[in-house]
């Protein structure tokens, strides 16, 4: 099963007041760096095959971070543009308060599916939801076939992004993921089996890691999600009854 550690980048001067999608040059504040540093601590000890992160700056500095602060220092960060940033065309830049006027915001909230930002770089939501989920499923064939089909690799990305790829593991139709949330440094975790994902947790903004980590030698059945043996079913079955 491989795993994928999915992380929002932490805060910057324009989180949250400001729509800053593809704008060149935003950095992590004082804030996100200090939300990273606790990132990267508590991610420390899980096994990572790879790092690979959206090409803008917060994210590439979130994904560095983690890197860097491994137990077993990661080197490289992967960049993909794949996991960029939903392109919003002439919304970028623009206040949230100012937004919530337009038309399309109420599309965006009811009818995601339906969206295209405007301007000629404007992109639809669906259109960012697919590249995204694509890049997640060539990522978890090459870690497959580098590491073997238990490895685990971590992705930067962004808010939007992150619950469009939680809204398809969930087989949730893209209208459905305004219910999701991905806060400023979260860890969302999701598994893959050949029969279906398995969502590990969502939004995690300081739980331990323990369940992260690989099984002691000896002890490969005492997972939760499905194994080979007999009691629980082929791998990628979910267990009856919740499992232990």
């Amino acid at each position: 099963m491989t795993t994928l550690l999915l992380v929002r980048h932490g805060l910057t001067a324009m989180t949250g007041p400001v729509l800053a999608g593809w704008t060149p040059g935003v950095s992590l504040d004082e804030r996100g760096r200090a939300q990273v540093r606790d990132l990267a601590a508590r991610l420390a000890p899980v096994p990572l095959a790879a790092v690979v992160s959206s090409p803008l700056d917060r994210c590439v500095q979130t994904a560095e971070a983690v890197a860097a602060g491994h137990a077993e220092p990661i080197e490289k960060v992967e960049l993909d543009e794949r996991f960029g940033e939903v392109r919003y065309g002439d919304w970028t830049g623009r206040p949230l308060k100012e937004l919530a006027e337009e038309p399309l915001w109420r599309v965006v909230q009811a009818h995601p599916s339906a969206a295209r930002f405007p301007g000629e770089d404007g992109e639809a939501l669906a259109a960012a939801q697919h590249r995204a989920v694509a890049a997640v499923r060539d990522w978890n064939a090459r870690i497959a076939a580098e590491h073997g089909p238990d490895a685990s690799y971590l992705v930067c990305s962004h808010g939007d992004i992150i619950k469009a790829v939680v809204a398809d593991a969930l087989g949730l139709h893209l209208d459905q993921f305004q219910r999701i949330q991905a806060a400023p440094a979260s860890l969302t975790v999701i598994r893959y089996t050949e029969l279906r994902p398995f969502l590990v947790r969502l939004n995690d903004t300081g739980g331990g890691v323990q369940d992260l980590l690989p099984p002691p030698p000896g002890d490969g059945d005492a997972g939760g999600e499905g194994t080979k043996d007999g009691a629980t079913g082929a791998e990628g079955d979910a267990p009856v009854g919740g499992g232990a």
